[in-house]
């Protein structure tokens, strides 16, 4: 009963318990009040955005003066070292629309109907790589809702479409990575230095991993049911020789 009682009677003033797990008839500490202003305390060295060097800079807009402001004098000469204004702003966004037009033609000497040959790199569907991979972006990364996504590229990228494309597009963006993806994890294969590690992780609402190989060059994440070894010789191949840095989990000895 000494302990119960022990535990009921502590507050933020007698042990580690932060003031606000003090229940409401207990009376709160309260720090004096400061006698410094809030901000920027003098001395203190100022943080400000670094401008982009001048020959980066998009456009340059000299605002050069014609005439004294106190005598109207006219002025001659240059700064050699002028005061430096930056505005970031996004250009409009306008979607670039390609038409490919694929005429028939008949052959003159035996009548054969002929077309050409569909264009590389040219999309069978309506829309390109970019807005795929936006729209992979917003349902992916962000988190955004399917008709979310569908005002943003509406709204935002002037790009119209149905919220019920969006859903081939996801689909799509898993095959349309497998190539590059495939490519990273060969090259940490041949990598002499690999960090790995894995975490806990939610697939399909059931308990999964996601795992990670960091080398110099390239990172590779992959999503698995397994904590076991046999991920682990996926991300850095089976006759893995060089140096891998680990936590020393049992999954990391072969």
């Amino acid at each position: 009963m000494q302990a119960l009682q022990a535990q009921l009677n502590q507050t933020s003033r007698n042990s580690s318990r932060p003031p606000a797990s003090d229940p409401p008839h207990r009376e709160r500490p309260r720090r004096p009040r400061s006698q410094r202003r809030r901000g920027g305390q003098p001395g203190h060295p100022g943080h400000t955005r670094t401008l982009v060097p001048v020959d980066e800079v998009d456009e340059v807009v000299v605002l050069k003066p014609e005439q004294c402001t106190h005598c109207q004098a006219p002025l001659l000469g240059d700064d050699p070292k002028p005061w430096r204004h930056h505005v970031i702003e996004i250009p409009p966004i306008t979607p670039v629309v390609t038409e490919s037009q694929w005429p028939q033609l008949v052959c003159a000497a035996c009548g054969e109907v002929s077309r050409a040959p569909w264009p590389e790199g040219v999309p069978s569907g309506t829309y390109g790589p970019r807005v795929q991979a936006t729209v992979a972006l917003c349902t992916g990364s962000y988190r955004l809702s399917k008709r979310t996504t569908h005002q943003v590229m509406e709204e935002v990228c002037s790009v119209p479409r149905r919220v019920g494309t969006i859903r081939p597009l996801e689909q799509a963006t898993p095959e349309a990575l497998a190539a590059p993806g495939e490519a990273a994890r060969t090259d940490v294969h041949e990598q002499e230095v690999a960090h790995l590690d894995e975490t806990r992780w939610r697939q399909g609402g059931k308990r999964a991993w996601l795992w990670v190989a960091v080398t110099s060059l390239v990172t590779v994440f992959v999503v698995r049911m397994s904590r076991g070894g046999q991920v682990a010789r996926e991300l850095v191949g089976e006759e893995c020789s060089g140096i891998l840095v680990t936590e020393r989990s049992s999954a990391y000895h072969w």
